[in-house]
């Protein structure tokens, strides 16, 4: 395992934590004096962006804030480097001194464009963060973007991420990102691995990409929730690009239907849903 410490500290509150969600799958995550940004998308509804292979994508929803409206940043958490997850206005507008861990590929990409500071996880593999008190290891979690091996191999290497949040070693909540993947055998490693996981954020919409769903359906991204069995689970991901074909109303259906025990809270951009340590 890898270690990261950062600057600052003081008086953090570990009595609550957050999640806001910006859009796509952009959240700002803050917990113990931590404040973490993922996957960074901020184009403007009706700007396009580029996905490889000659396809473009165009916003359908604008995101709930610009990067300048954003706190300090401690720390990236990036699944992969496709131009929905890691825009232009990321790359122009960001600090480049900023952490940022993410996949290999993802990392090498970024170095191309100044970001100096990555740190590449493979599956399974952490980095432990220290800010004062608090700590915080993020584990790669296992994730593909397509079922079909010869259609993965077209796109991005993907991580979903498990972020421990904890108080001097002490774990007090746990959360889970699933990354853009599809259902696939590794996810049942998870709670084998790592029970207990309080919250997860689901990557939905199954986002078409050469005639092949390549991020989950709503339906999928439920039956994902049940595999791995967070508390809580907010789906993301899901309307914010014209590739999405499988919107909210898809995985609410799906959840309506399901007899896991998991709770399912649904955020709108620019709300914010609030939790408490379990730990």
């Amino acid at each position: 395992m890898t270690s990261l410490e950062l600057a600052g500290g003081g008086t953090a509150d570990f009595t609550e934590g957050a999640v806001y969600f910006i859009g796509n799958a952009t959240t700002l995550i803050r917990f113990g004096g931590l404040t973490i940004l993922t996957d960074p998308a901020f184009l403007h509804k009706g700007e396009h962006v580029y996905l490889g292979h000659g396809i473009w994508a165009r916003r359908e929803v604008e995101p709930a804030c610009q990067i300048a409206d954003l706190p300090p940043i401690d720390l990236i958490v990036l699944s992969h480097y496709h131009g929905d997850h890691f825009d232009d206005v990321a790359a122009r507008e960001l600090d480049k001194t900023l952490p940022i861990v993410s996949t290999a590929d993802a990392v090498d990409k970024l170095q191309a464009l100044g970001f100096q500071h990555g740190h590449p996880l493979d599956t399974w593999e952490s980095l432990e963060v220290r800010k004062g008190d608090a700590t915080l290891t993020v584990t790669a979690m296992p994730a593909k973007h397509a079922a079909e091996e010869t259609v993965d191999e077209l796109l991005m290497p993907v991580n979903g991420h498990l972020l421990d949040f904890g108080r001097s070693g002490d774990l007090l909540y746990r959360l889970y990102i699933t990354g853009d993947t599809m259902l696939v055998d590794s996810l049942e490693d998870i709670p084998r691995r790592y029970p207990d996981i309080d919250l997860g954020l689901i990557h939905t919409g199954g986002t078409t990409f050469l005639v092949t769903v390549v991020t989950m359906t709503g339906e999928q991204g439920v039956r994902a929730v049940e595999i791995t069995k967070p508390r809580t689970a907010i789906p993301i991901h899901y309307n914010d690009f014209s590739v999405f074909l499988s919107g909210l109303d898809d995985f609410k259906k799906a959840a309506e239907s399901s007899s896991t025990a998991t709770k399912f809270v649904y955020l709108s951009h620019g709300e914010t849903y609030t939790f408490t340590p379990t730990g």
